[in-house]
């Protein structure tokens, strides 16, 4: 009796699992192939499993061989398999290098490897039906990877935390997702530290600078600690806390005036520290 490619990718599936990556089985499209059990409803609730059904995507994936099957016996329709990313223990990173549209994500990963003085590791390496390649790299525990596209480069997409690859043996419409020729006795590497440091969320925007008290002259001078150039900051600091000194709001707008040192660069405890001189300058 003829295998199935279902059967395959359930078969692939399961020797994952027992590697200690969480899967679950995608569609022809790559999507994951359980539905909601939701599917319908309106509005839609916001669940991710806690409602104990399956069919809540890359919250369904799992290295339990009981489970795995359970999630491929809802899907007969599946014919390949996602591997869950940023999970125990492999905390899996996924580099999607893609080429097509002029974008070509592997000769850009070299690029960014030499200018940032790293050695990519020979990890595990899968070969896409675009003529693309996957690499497979282990994260570090206590580190947070997030997804993205493009943003480290054109061509260059993340699969981190809460994303995931397809597995090798999946078959698409475009086509076999297979081990790359020459990987096949690679084994998972860490991830080497400078392209770690590139993959890290991108900082939080620093918060806006409130001014706790009104008047032209409170914002006026918030705003020429704001305009500070470089080797300037402290002086224009210490030049506006003894002005805000002078005022009836002095301890408030000396705050305001401490945030917006802060968020041009001024380390806090160098601003706290000029403030605190300008108020025993007036004598306050």
């Amino acid at each position: 009796m003829a295998t199935t490619q279902h059967e395959v990718a359930l078969a692939h599936a399961l020797t994952a699992a027992a590697r200690g990556l969480a899967v679950i089985p995608l569609t022809r499209t790559k999507l994951p192939a359980v539905r909601s059990p939701h599917r319908g409803e309106r509005p839609s609730p916001r669940c991710r499993g806690e409602c104990g059904r399956i069919g809540h995507g890359i919250h369904d994936a799992t290295t339990d061989p009981a489970d795995v099957r359970t999630l491929f016996a809802a899907a007969p329709w599946a014919t390949g398999y996602g591997i869950a990313c940023g999970r125990p223990p492999h905390h899996l990173i996924g580099l999607d290098l893609d080429v097509k549209n002029e974008a070509d994500g592997i000769a850009n990963l070299e690029i960014l490897s030499h200018d940032h003085d790293f050695t990519l590791p020979d990890t595990i390496t899968i070969a896409t039906p675009s003529n693309g390649r996957h690499l497979w790299l282990r994260g570090p525990a206590n580190r947070t990877v997030p997804n993205s596209v493009g943003r480290l480069a054109p061509g260059i997409d993340v699969r981190g935390s809460g994303g995931y690859l397809v597995g090798p043996g999946s078959v698409t419409t475009r086509g076999q997702y297979v081990l790359a020729p020459g990987t096949e006795h690679h084994t998972l590497q860490p991830a080497p530290a400078a392209l770690l440091q590139l993959l890290a969320p991108p900082p939080a925007p620093p918060a806006p600078v409130t001014l706790p008290v009104s008047g032209r002259q409170a914002e006026g001078l918030v705003q020429f600690v704001l305009d500070a150039p470089k080797g300037q900051r402290n002086d224009r600091l210490y030049w506006t806390a003894c002005r805000a000194y002078e005022t009836t709001d002095a301890p408030q707008l000396a705050a305001a005036l401490i945030d917006a040192a802060v968020h041009i660069g001024l380390p806090e405890n160098e601003a706290r520290a000029t403030v605190a001189s300008a108020a025993r300058r007036s004598g306050r």
